[in-house]
């Protein structure tokens, strides 16, 4: 049997599809419009569409042509707080209509598990930490709104077409394949752990720590970070939990463990020695002060087991890729 991996030429992605050719013997179908994803990211040789998922012809094409699927990982989404907070109703259109598109050509094809990469950001500012799956889901920005809207359109399309879901809630991501194969290249990078050492590499004059007056310690905000590699083998996890018969429902993932900002740049200077200057610069809009997640049920019912659960080593990894790829994927020529 195979597996469709929507956005599997993305960061996270591109981490499951690499998990999932090395680590089981599942088949891989990959779908990706190429918007933030990179072709070179995956073997040459594996079935790939470049096309978007709310395109419905082209969903039709690859399911037709490929009758062995039979689950789908959804990775394709717009996932940036501050872009969403300036584009709403961009993020509402890719990520909101385009799975209502293509949970309308699903349905008519008899694949009935789906696991979703949803986001921490569903809660918004929570009364609480960590955060376990029962807490209020109130988001403060469009992308955590969309994602929250998607995870409700999910349950209904059980209830309708029997199309079972796991969603996944995750935090902030960090890291790369240890061997730097593949790693996270942003067009427009904003993620702190690579812009961070993009400075280190001296590809960056300074990095901008953004707000110093959130409710922590230093000030800056606290997350929780968890591994692509770690996340990976969570998605698998949770569909085996699907095949078993284990109801639809959803799962935090996260070290459980929150780091400030100032904290990164301090555990990148260590891992790099390199001195990495830093500014701090005005708040963002639509940032929580702390998100820590409790990942306990995802350990329990899936029996899930980070390997990267430290902020060195996840920074670690990321260097890796970051000194092998300083011009992200650019810095070897593509193959295709």
């Amino acid at each position: 049997m195979a597996i469709l991996v929507l956005g599997g030429a993305g960061y996270i992605g591109s981490h499951m599809v690499d998990y999932l050719l090395t680590q089981t013997d599942q088949s891989v179908v990959v779908v990706d419009n190429l918007s933030t994803g990179h072709r070179e990211a995956l073997p040459e040789d594996l079935p790939f569409y470049q096309a978007d998922m709310a395109d419905q012809k082209a969903m039709r094409h690859v399911f037709e042509q490929h009758p062995d699927v039979d689950a789908v990982m959804h990775f394709a989404a717009s996932s940036l707080v501050a872009e969403s907070m300036a584009k709403p109703l961009a993020y509402f259109d890719n990520n909101l209509v385009g799975l209502v598109k293509f949970l309308e050509v699903m349905k008519d094809y008899p694949v009935k598990d789906l696991i979703f990469s949803s986001t921490a950001a569903v809660y918004g500012l929570p009364d609480a930490n960590p955060i376990t799956e029962e807490r209020q889901k109130t988001p403060i920005n469009p992308y955590g709104e969309s994602k929250l809207m998607m995870e409700k359109v999910m349950a209904w399309a059980e209830t309708a077409y029997g199309i079972r879901h796991v969603a996944l809630r995750y935090f902030n991501v960090a890291g790369a394949k240890p061997d730097g194969s593949i790693g996270e290249d942003h067009r427009c990078e904003t993620h702190l752990v690579p812009i961070i050492l993009q400075v280190a590499q001296g590809q960056r004059p300074e990095v901008a720590i953004f707000g110093q007056d959130y409710a922590t310690p230093d000030g800056t905000n606290i997350r929780d970070y968890v591994h692509p590699v770690d996340l990976a083998q969570a998605h698998w996890l949770a569909l085996g939990y699907l095949k078993e018969g284990g109801a639809s429902t959803a799962f935090n993932l996260g070290s459980s463990t929150g780091f400030s900002n100032l904290e990164i740049l301090e555990a990148a200077r260590r891992v790099t020695g390199q001195a990495i200057p830093a500014c701090l610069a005005e708040r963002r809009p639509g940032d929580p002060d702390t998100l820590i997640a409790c990942s306990q049920k995802a350990r329990q019912t899936l029996g899930w087991r980070p390997q990267y659960d430290t902020i060195d080593a996840m920074i670690q990894s990321a260097w890796a890729w970051h000194k092998s790829h300083p011009q992200g994927y650019a810095s070897k020529p593509s193959p295709f």
